[in-house]
């Protein structure tokens, strides 16, 4: 997987911290809710609009 096909930074969305393309939902956010304990099932409910791939590519991002 590359994930810079679905993670970018955007000085003009959330001061140019790493985002999901076409969201306004960084990859601070799904990081810490998953150190909170969340899996990506949950994380998929609560974000509808978010896809397992776009999960997979914070992870991805996160271990670069």
């Amino acid at each position: 997987m590359n994930y810079q096909d679905f993670i970018e930074r955007n000085p003009a969305i959330l001061v140019g911290k790493p985002i999901i393309k076409g969201t306004r939902m960084s990859v601070e956010l799904i990081l810490q809710k998953m150190s909170e304990g969340a899996t990506i099932a949950d994380l998929l409910k609560a974000y509808p609009h978010l896809t397992e791939q776009q999960i997979y590519a914070v992870l991805a991002y996160s271990a670069q």
